[in-house]
């Protein structure tokens, strides 16, 4: 038997505010595990348009955050304003990387180097972006976060 009222609990509302955090471990499957919860999380919501660079963005700043730092990590998805998406990693690492301090856009990497291209490739891809030091407060650790909005 069908139910409409289960469908239209299920369904999402336009200008409905929404987040979802996950812990992610420090393990390199970390990254894929995101990816697919920045899919999924963007086409529940009608946000799928914008999956596909989401995605790549949100691996750049997890597998940054792998790279850089010794402990776990999280990513957060949230609609900040109706029409946009948020996506955040936080580490455990407080230094805030050159291409996230803002200011002048910082060069790129040698053309022969193998890595060093990711969080330029936020800045350059996303409509806004920054990052910030934290304190204890935030998961009883310090570190940073990185974040990037997409227009929907």
């Amino acid at each position: 038997m069908h139910n409409d009222n289960n469908v239209a609990a299920n369904t999402p509302h336009p200008g409905e505010f929404w987040t979802y955090t996950l812990q992610l471990p420090h393990d390199g499957r970390a990254v894929r595990v995101a990816r697919s919860t920045v899919r999924a999380v963007l086409q529940t919501y009608g946000m799928a348009q914008v999956s596909d660079v989401a995605e790549l963005l949100a691996s750049e700043l997890v597998t940054n955050s792998l790279l850089y730092s010794d402990g776990p990590s999280w990513i957060r998805l949230s609609n900040p304003r109706t029409t946009h998406v948020r996506v955040g990693v936080w580490d455990t690492n407080p230094t805030i990387p050159p291409p996230f301090r803002g200011g002048p856009h910082p060069p790129g990497p040698p053309e022969c180097a193998e890595r060093g291209r990711g969080l330029l490739l936020v800045r350059e891809c996303a409509d806004r972006w920054g990052g910030y030091a934290l304190g204890e407060e935030v998961f009883g650790m310090c570190g940073k976060l990185l974040w990037f909005e997409l227009a929907a």
